[in-house]
C-alpha cells in the first residue's frame, strides 16, 4: 500500500481552524448529526490525510487497523478473485465511510479515483468513542441501514436487470451519490472510467460502449467528454432503467 500524506494533526491547530466545522462534507456524512461536543470528539481522534489519483487507500487481506471518512474526491472499492480478476463493489463519495463493517482483517481493497482526503480513525479509538457518544452510535446505524439498502439495490442490478437496464441506472444513481459537487440538472460526472464501470455493473467493456453509444444515438444522452454527461430525455433514461421501454 502507497504511503497516505498526512494533513497537520495537532489538535489545537485543528479546533482553531475549525477543520470540522468547515469541512465541505460534513452534511453528508454521519458528522451532519452531532452536536458541537460529540464532533469535539470525533476530530480529537482524527487524522487528515491525502491521496492521488490511483493510490491505495487500504489492501484486501490486510489488517484492518483504521477506518475512514471521504471528505473529497471518489474511491473504488473491489475485490480480487482467486484468478485474478477485479470485481468493482462499490464508488464511494464525500460522506462515506470506508472500512467501518471490517473483522481483523479487511475483505476488500480501495483506490482513489481522483485526488481525494480524508479522515482516518484507528478503530480502536473510533469504538471508543462510540461508546461515549450515543449519537455517534445512532448516527452510524442509520450509516449502516443505509449501506445496507445499497448493497440490496446493487443485488438487483446484478441480478436482474439487463444490461442496458443496468447502464441507466448507473447514471441515474451517480449525481445523488456525489452531492458535495452539484451539478446542473441533467448533467452527469463520471469520474470513473469505462473499464470501471463494467466491473460495477458485471458488463464488459465493450458493452458498456455500445450501451452508452446507444443512449447517445437515441437522443438520451450526450457525451460532453469522456468524464461528463448530460441526460437530454430524463424520463426515458429512467424508464429503461425501470424496464419499461
Amino acid at each position: 500500500m502507497l504511503e497516505l500524506r498526512s494533513l497537520p494533526t495537532d489538535c489545537a491547530a485543528r479546533r482553531s481552524d475549525s477543520v470540522c466545522a468547515t469541512c465541505g462534507a460534513r452534511a453528508f456524512s454521519v458528522c451532519s448529526s452531532l452536536g458541537v461536543d460529540d464532533l469535539a470528539g470525533l476530530d480529537a481522534i482524527a487524522e487528515r490525510v491525502s491521496l492521488k489519483s490511483g493510490e491505495a487507500l487500504i489492501r484486501q487481506g490486510e489488517s484492518a487497523v483504521h477506518l475512514f471518512n471521504i471528505t473529497s474526491g471518489s474511491v473504488r472499492v473491489y475485490k480480487l478473485l482467486p484468478d485474478g480478476r477485479r470485481q468493482i463493489t462499490g464508488f464511494l463519495f464525500a460522506g462515506d465511510f470506508v472500512g467501518l463493517a471490517t473483522g481483523q482483517d479487511y475483505a476488500f481493497s480501495a483506490e482513489a479515483i481522483e485526488d481525494a482526503t480524508l479522515c482516518r480513525f484507528r478503530k480502536a479509538d473510533y469504538r471508543a468513542l462510540i461508546r461515549e457518544r450515543p449519537a455517534l452510535e445512532t448516527a452510524l446505524l442509520e450509516r449502516a441501514t443505509h449501506e445496507l439498502a445499497a448493497a440490496q439495490n446493487q443485488m438487483l442490478l446484478l441480478g436482474r436487470k439487463t444490461a442496458q437496464e443496468r447502464i441507466a441506472s448507473f447514471l441515474l444513481d451517480l449525481p445523488e451519490r456525489d452531492p458535495i459537487r452539484p451539478t446542473e440538472a441533467g448533467h452527469i460526472r463520471v469520474p470513473m472510467t469505462r473499464a470501471e464501470m463494467a466491473d460495477y455493473l458485471g458488463l464488459t467493456i465493450e458493452t458498456v460502449s455500445r450501451g452508452l453509444t446507444k443512449l447517445k444515438t437515441a437522443g438520451v444522452i450526450r457525451l460532453l467528454s469522456l468524464n461528463e454527461m448530460l441526460v437530454d430525455r430524463p424520463e426515458r433514461l429512467r424508464a429503461i432503467a425501470e424496464g419499461e421501454a
